[in-house]
């Protein structure tokens, strides 16, 4: 029951970010809202087991994806902030602030990933995951990968609507999410 109860609450916040993009299936905002409530009902089945056997060898990979995830998200958006020049006069209405760069981000965690607060997203689904793993989890796991891949593909689209062949070059010479790997 607890779970239901977290998983609701946490789902405020979610829908009220994601109003925008919930019912447009052709945004990148709408897979990434499910990739949320992915993690919210992650989060809500095993926050009870944060801290048990914290020497285990899932809670050792838990914790390193947790602090990976921490980390892009916050050197990412540093960055979109400090190079992405976001403007409010992009006309996407689907874009939040920080997603409206008029100029690409080709530098830092950048040059290796194109999508380092998907990549953090990522992290996030597999360390909470792993906290106490289970089949159910494996799943909706997956689940909130897939998402997360349909998330960037769009992203990727709106990216080579708005930069065009500045991001096409740019795709060729970064990976999508781990560097060196996919």
């Amino acid at each position: 029951m607890n779970r239901i109860i977290i998983f609701l609450i946490l789902n405020i916040p979610a829908i009220v970010i994601s109003w925008r993009t919930i019912f447009n299936i052709r945004s990148h905002g709408f897979f990434r809202f499910f990739s949320w409530e992915c993690i919210i009902w992650l989060f809500a089945t095993n926050y009870k087991y944060w801290f048990d056997n914290p020497f285990s060898i899932y809670q050792i990979f838990s914790w390193s994806f947790l602090i990976i995830s921490g980390y892009l998200i916050i050197v990412g958006v540093i960055l979109m902030k400090k190079l992405g020049k976001p403007e409010n006069n992009r006309s996407e209405k689907t874009l939040y602030q920080l997603e409206k760069t008029t100029e690409l981000i080709e530098q830092g965690i950048f040059k290796y990933i194109r999508h380092p607060l998907y990549s953090s997203l990522l992290f996030l689904t597999w360390g909470i995951s792993l906290k106490n793993f289970s089949i159910e989890l494996l799943f909706v796991s997956i689940l909130s990968t897939v998402f997360l891949y349909l998330t960037a593909i769009f992203d990727e689209k709106e990216c080579i609507a708005f930069f065009g062949d500045q991001y096409i070059e740019y795709m060729k010479k970064s990976k999508r999410f781990i560097p060196y790997i996919i």
